[in-house]
């Protein structure tokens, strides 16, 4: 019976630490300009919120880089390094460059994804310029999901690089959405041709 017991005690034990453990990964933090939910095991976002309105360009990020911060465990520079993965932007930087203070919060590691190259500098780039021109019009509430599956690499610094994004874009003002999916790799079609069924807001 005391055998019994003992085991029991550690079974509990063992689920305990692994509650604690799941609900440390997934962090919630709210910034003036973004809102994130990043999973400090995979050291990568999974999902952010930010709003496009029509600010205007007042500052310019010059030699600015992506930095950490103390109070969470994100990817680094390390992770960047020497391969094929931007740091992506998800909030993106000329969107919040009308004061220094937003400007500098895009560059936090919380708003940062390993993103091919090749993606980040071409079709999501050019999605990017295209919701500044629809925010002069209207604001949008902008969502971008990260997915996570069996194909996703990680990499021996620790942080796991997401096998696609979704974008969901909210315009406010007409009340419709428009969302779109990028496989992690490098492009072969145009960012108009990633326009995918909104199933989840019909």
């Amino acid at each position: 019976m005391k055998k019994l017991t003992t085991i029991l005690g550690l079974s509990t034990l063992v689920l305990l630490l692994t509650s604690f453990f799941t609900s440390i990964d997934i962090v919630h933090v709210k910034k003036s300009i973004f809102e994130v939910k990043y999973s400090q095991r995979l050291e990568q976002p999974i999902e952010l919120t930010y709003r496009s309105t029509n600010r205007p360009t007042n500052v310019n990020r010059g030699s600015m880089d992506f930095y950490t911060e103390s109070s969470f465990h994100t990817s680094d520079a390390a992770d960047y390094a020497r391969n094929i993965y931007d740091k992506g932007h998800l909030a993106p930087a000329a969107t919040f460059s009308d004061n220094m203070e937003n400007l500098k919060q895009t560059f936090s590691y919380l708003n940062c994804a390993l993103q091919d190259q090749y993606l980040n500098r071409g079709e999501w780039r050019l999605l990017e310029e295209q919701e500044r021109v629809w925010d002069d019009k209207e604001p949008l509430t902008i969502k971008v999901e990260l997915i996570f599956d069996d194909k996703s690499i990680k990499l021996p610094t620790g942080a796991t690089v997401p096998s696609g994004l979704e974008k969901h874009i909210y315009f406010e003002t007409s009340k419709k959405y428009k969302c779109y999916f990028f496989k992690n790799e490098k492009p072969t079609k145009k960012w108009t041709e990633h326009e995918i069924k909104c199933r989840e807001h019909e």
